[in-house]
């Protein structure tokens, strides 16, 4: 007798991504996703927020635990650091498009009612999860992607990719299927985890402010 295999062991999210329709219809697809085991332990679905129209998508590694409560992408802690640097920096959070590169919360937990604590993403899971990505760009077509992180960098510039030597700099890249312009810069959760916040909330500053200016 053959075994059937489960949806999440093909590690692709491509047969639930519908052909067609805007980020409503992706949004609602996204709920149903098994394509990879992370469905299984995660509350929901955490898919992309945002404007449509969105001159600069914001592209993070995966939600928190906040975020899987919610249901929404940047709604804890790193987000309000986040939503405060682009105002500082001259980017209107509410005309932004943000979004994760892996859309279900992966992380540890000691014992039930623990906290839930947040653990990295393989290249394999976040390559399964490429599929919702690519659609989301596709419908946004944002003029500039920022990228936020070590995480987010490997899955759309592949497993090479270092922020700390690309970070606050213009990289034009093709990203599935598209010529993009990208301004990597770090997580907003590593500047809450940093000895110095006020130093690393700075060097997150000066690269948003880079983004700015090629969006100005």
């Amino acid at each position: 007798m053959v075994a059937i295999k489960a949806p999440e062991d093909a590690y692709t999210a491509e047969p639930f991504v519908p052909g067609r329709g805007g980020l409503t219809a992706l949004r609602r697809a996204a709920a149903e996703c098994r394509g990879c085991p992370l469905h299984r332990d995660a509350t929901q679905t955490v898919f992309g927020d945002g404007n449509k129209d969105a001159r600069v998508m914001l592209v993070g590694e995966q939600p928190g635990d906040q975020e899987d409560r919610q249901g929404k992408p940047f709604v804890g802690p790193a987000g309000r650091l986040l939503d405060r640097a682009l105002e500082e920096a001259g980017i209107d959070p509410s005309e932004a498009y943000v979004t994760n590169a892996v859309k279900h919360f992966k992380f540890t937990q000691a014992e039930p009612r623990k906290r839930r604590i947040h653990k990295a993403p393989t290249l394999r899971e976040m390559t399964a999860c490429g599929p919702w990505l690519a659609a989301e760009l596709a419908v946004v077509e944002p003029e500039l992607i920022v990228v936020l992180g070590a995480t987010a960098g490997k899955a759309l510039l592949g497993s090479s990719f270092r922020v700390t030597q690309v970070r606050g700099t213009v990289l034009e890249e093709e990203i599935h299927g598209r010529p993009e312009r990208l301004v990597p810069t770090v997580h907003p959760s590593s500047v809450l985890r940093a000895d110095d916040r006020e130093a690393a909330y700075r060097g997150l500053l000066s690269d948003l402010k880079v983004a700015a200016r090629v969006l100005a």
